[in-house]
């Protein structure tokens, strides 16, 4: 069976009509890696980084983005086994409330996109630090990317390190992620979605764990870990949300407005 990665299936039975593109469930939340890839070095030289947790354990990364608030994927969000705590370097903080995007659709999984309220701000420190986000333009086949996550290391992994790694992946064209020898339109890749995996040659994804976890091109955070078909399959790259077309919204309400639907 393909391997489940949605987190509202938590438990290592999952349907039909999800268990092809989840990228998390509860027996792969514990632990984490990236396909083929390193341990970032120098330690916190991604202070941004935020790791999300369940009270049975690591489920998502996040990138924080001011000092209240983190920015993740809203399909981490589950209501049976919430987020309860938000760990950037040795700070520890309450996941106060969730904000998923207004159109956020599970089945076409576009606008993968969810914004986390933190109890109180994060002290600023060399090892904890927010991200801006600026509006890019969608970076173009062939680019180069970094993921970085807590996410496994192969699809068979039940438990990975416990260490922040990371990986280049390569932007690949939105016409040859929908072909037939990739996703074939299921679901259809948009200018919504940026896929980004192997090169043709070496092997790299995120896998479960990961998701949430920013995806970084040319130094800029333009996308979150989404969703994929396994992990590390030439074919089967990572998709990630595109996020210049929702910056508007993001900076909108992580100020606090309170016109999207809070969970």
């Amino acid at each position: 069976m393909t391997k489940a990665l949605w987190l509202n299936s938590l438990t290592t039975t999952v349907s039909a009509a999800t268990s092809d593109f989840s990228r998390m469930t509860l027996h792969f939340c514990y632990g984490a890696d990236i396909i083929n890839g390193k341990e970032v070095s120098p330690p916190h030289s991604m202070p941004f980084m935020a790791l999300l947790e369940t009270r049975q354990g690591p489920c998502c990364g996040g990138t924080l983005i001011s000092p209240k608030w983190v920015l993740t994927a809203a399909h981490c969000y589950n209501e049976s086994l919430r987020i309860e705590k938000v760990i950037l370097g040795v700070q520890i903080r309450k996941a106060k409330s969730f904000i998923k995007h207004p159109c956020y659709d599970p089945l076409e999984k576009v606008n993968d996109l969810m914004l986390i309220k933190l109890d109180k701000p994060v002290k600023k420190s060399n090892t904890v630090k927010v991200r801006p986000l600026h509006k890019v333009e969608y970076p173009a086949a062939g680019t180069t990317c970094l993921v970085a996550g807590w996410g496994k290391t192969n699809n068979n992994a039940v438990k990975g390190s416990n260490v922040l790694m990371s990986v280049n992946v390569t932007v690949i064209d939105q016409v040859k992620c929908n072909s037939k020898e990739y996703y074939n339109f299921n679901p259809t890749i948009t200018r919504g979605h940026i896929c980004a995996g192997s090169d043709g040659t070496n092997i790299a994804d995120s896998c479960a764990g990961d998701s949430g976890g920013p995806l970084l091109c040319k130094g800029n955070v333009v996308g979150v870990t989404s969703f994929g078909n396994r992990c590390g399959v030439i074919k089967k790259p990572g998709v990630y949300a595109f996020l210049s077309k929702n910056t508007l919204w993001i900076k909108v309400y992580s100020k606090g407005t309170d016109l999207c639907t809070q969970v």
